[in-house]
């Protein structure tokens, strides 16, 4: 999709309100066309060469009452603009940031968080701001058009010298495009760089405070940050460089009608009153020039930030940005909700076989007169869950995973251990989505699961990464993450993940502010935090990656105890080298270059397993 098309796509989102509004800002660009021929009159009245009759004050109170008119269309103006510009922006960010959610997690953006926060900030507001324009051009040329007319009649000569700088407009800013958007796409990069870096900087405190880092990490700062001074420095010299153009060539253009004018005037041939038009419609000229070039910019520069916006999509066509999605933005409108073609697609993954044990959630369905109503959504309870052949490979390496295959019963303990770089964590994240499907299949009670990123998620299944994603927000807020309380559930789950005692060691209990990724908590609070956040969810398999690797080994035998004591036919898969996991496993998938070495109980592995053996025997040695 090239920029014209990106510009069509983003003005047919809503094509009735973008008619509306260039309808709105065309009146009010045509607005001044009447008040210049009755200044025209006012000046020729008193010469005595008026054609009208009103009178010096009548001419006046009609000056008084357009000047009141436009001042209500641009109120109009501004309100019909914000109703269409601010949607495109929207409308830009929702579906960037749906694809984003909808990518599997370990590979959802290919840049840092803050380099993504310039690409949904600035990059949006440069392509709103070119579509908005459009409208400006297009009334200020309906503006042009009949004041040309108007000025023609009365000197053609006269026009012409006003309307020539539009060509000395264009023609500078065609040769100033590659330049342009050379400095534009230099300065959106260096401003993503500092916001990646402060992302990075905020994230990492802890680190560098133990690294003595800070000196190091300011200079790079500083680096970055002097780096993107040159390069905004640049782009908006580029920019004032053309503004100047354009404003200083309609200068040139007033010289010449002043030294026209003075000789026309003499001869008879040009009136007070057609001089004063000429002024009158040459500051609306201006701005006409002045905003077919800024247009003709912000255009330019839309292509840079197409072209930004397009690799955040990795891959994906770039008509994802301006597919038709409702805002929901009417108040009193119901909000996107589960409905219930979501629950009819839920029932037929899992099957008209398949609804024994069945347990129910109530999720929000269809509106109904304007409401919500609520209705029971059968979710398959977890019998078996078989892998085949699944097979991942990272592009850039080509490592990954290769024929896996293993089954889950109802209950079980499976733990996923092996040395590192074997391919325990690239296994669990293809298994639930969170890297592009590759090969293989994946079945939950024998039935296919189609798209396991939507599929293995609360009520289902519920997971903690190897390193907690933790926010600068209470403790109690990182562990519901916008579920609502109900109960002793919190409890509960801050009872199974060992964290009571902690909870009540901190200032402010559950309400205490963690801060930026949670560094105010020890590397085993951060992992019970996790645990909490996932247990309080109630799901069907629980998925642990390295929960226990910063817990002691009381504090783990004790999560483990109390997980089994919570729920009895609770099913864990766990990614562990630790031997109180290890221990508690009813089977073991040992793991080796990506693929299963061996499979077994630990005192079957202890046998016949030399992988399972340094892993054991390592652990213990560790551990004394």
């Amino acid at each position: 999709m090239n920029t014209y098309q990106y510009l069509w796509r983003l003005i047919m989102y809503r094509p009735f309100r973008y008619i509306i509004n260039a309808i709105a800002w065309t009146v009010i660009y045509l607005a001044p066309i009447v008040p210049g021929l009755v200044t025209k009159e006012f000046f020729d009245s008193l010469t005595g060469s008026s054609k009208l009759g009103y009178g010096v004050w009548g001419l006046i109170a009609l000056l008084i009452a357009a000047a009141l008119g436009r001042i209500i269309l641009i109120v109009i103006g501004f309100i019909t603009d914000v109703n269409f510009r601010f949607r495109m922006g929207m409308l830009l960010r929702r579906n960037l940031l749906e694809h984003v959610l909808k990518q599997p997690g370990a590979q959802a953006i290919p840049v840092s968080p803050g380099e993504a926060i310039s690409h949904f900030r600035d990059d949006v507001d440069q392509s709103e701001e070119a579509a908005s324009w459009s409208v400006d051009v297009f009334g200020m040329t309906c503006f042009a058009l009949v004041s040309g007319y108007i000025l023609i009649r009365i000197d053609a000569q006269m026009t012409l010298l006003v309307f020539m700088p539009i060509v000395l407009v264009i023609t500078t800013a065609q040769l100033a495009t590659v330049r342009l958007q050379k400095y534009r796409a230099a300065s959106r990069e260096s401003t993503s760089k500092v916001t990646g870096e402060i992302s990075e900087m905020f994230g990492n405190v802890q680190a560098i405070q133990v690294a003595g880092a800070e000196k190091r990490v300011i200079n790079r700062f500083r680096s970055f940050g002097d780096d993107r001074r040159k390069a905004m420095l640049k782009d908006r010299l580029m920019t004032e460089l053309l503004d100047s153009v354009f404003s200083n060539s309609v200068n040139l253009g007033t010289g010449l009608i002043l030294l026209l004018a003075g000789t026309k005037m003499r001869a008879g041939t040009f009136t007070v009153g057609d001089f004063a038009l000429f002024v009158y419609y040459l500051t609306f000229v201006t701005q006409f020039i002045t905003n077919v070039g800024k247009f003709i910019t912000y255009f330019k520069q839309m292509s840079v930030s197409l072209e930004r916006l397009t690799f955040l999509l990795q891959g994906a066509s770039a008509k994802v940005l301006t597919m038709v999605n409702s805002l929901h933005l009417k108040p009193g409108g119901s909000l996107p909700g589960a409905k219930k073609e979501e629950g009819l697609e839920r029932e037929n993954v899992i099957g008209p076989k398949h609804k024994e044990g069945l347990k129910h959630e109530s999720v929000s369905s269809a509106k109904n007169e304007g409401r919500f109503e609520r209705e029971t959504v059968s979710v398959a309870a977890l019998k078996r869950l078989d892998v085949n052949g699944l097979t991942y490979a990272y592009s850039d390496t080509g490592r990954g995973i290769s024929d896996i295959h293993f089954s889950l019963k109802r209950g079980s303990f499976t733990v996923i251990t092996g040395t590192i770089g074997s391919g325990k964590t690239t296994l669990v994240r293809s298994l639930l989505g969170l890297l592009p499907k590759g090969k293989g299949t994946i079945a939950w009670n024998g039935v296919p699961v189609e798209d396991p990123g939507t599929f293995f998620t609360p009520p289902r299944s519920a997971y903690t990464a190897q390193v907690p994603r933790l926010y600068s927000d209470t403790l109690r807020n990182n562990i519901l993450l916008g579920q609502a309380e109900q109960g002793d559930g919190l409890q509960q789950a801050l009872n199974a993940a060992v964290m009571e005692f902690d909870v009540a060691q901190l200032p402010g209990g559950l309400d205490t502010v963690i801060g930026p990724r949670g560094v105010k908590l020890s590397g085993g609070q951060a992992q019970r935090t996790a645990a909490a956040r996932m247990l309080v969810r109630d799901a069907e398999l629980y998925v642990f990656d390295d929960l226990s690797s910063a817990l002691d080994v009381e504090t783990e035998q004790k999560l483990w105890e109390r997980m089994f004591q919570r729920r009895s036919d609770a099913t864990c898969l766990v990614v562990s080298h630790r031997k109180t996991a290890l221990t508690r496993a009813d089977h073991i998938i040992v793991m080796r270059d990506g693929r299963i070495e061996a499979e077994g109980t630990s005192e079957e592995l202890l046998l016949r397993s030399a992988t399972f053996r340094e892993l054991w025997y390592g652990d213990e040695r560790h551990s004394q």
